[in-house]
């Protein structure tokens, strides 16, 4: 199982980034797919998931409205797209599946939002 996230980068307040997590080993829509985030000196936090069956999404409240979360079951890949980014928004991007007990994370993209 492989995880790789890629997209993130540079933006100004209120610009937009769509990040995506390319996954190998198993089948992106057979398993719930979560996105979350780690800021300097913070823990980690949840942004949001799309289940599998369905593919219905969940958000925290911080990104609720501005984030959305997209599942692409031809290229097995999952995607972010953040819109009105804030300062706030700062932090290291992860990719996630839960898979027979196991944990499984990519290894990050940077998204910095500054001006």
């Amino acid at each position: 199982v492989q995880l790789v996230e890629s997209g993130g980068g540079l933006v100004q307040p209120g610009g937009s980034l769509r990040l995506s997590c390319a996954a190998s080993g198993f089948t992106v829509s057979s398993y719930a797919m979560s996105w979350y985030r780690q800021a300097p000196g913070k823990e980690r936090e949840l942004v949001g998931g799309i289940t599998s069956a369905g593919s219905s999404t969940n958000y925290a409240d911080s990104v609720k409205a501005r984030f959305t979360i997209s599942r692409d079951n031809a290229k097995n890949t999952v995607y972010l797209q953040m819109n009105s980014l804030k300062p706030e928004d700062t932090a290291v991007y992860y990719c996630h599946v839960k898979r027979r007990t196991r944990d499984y994370w990519g290894q990050g993209t940077q998204v910095t939002v500054s001006s």
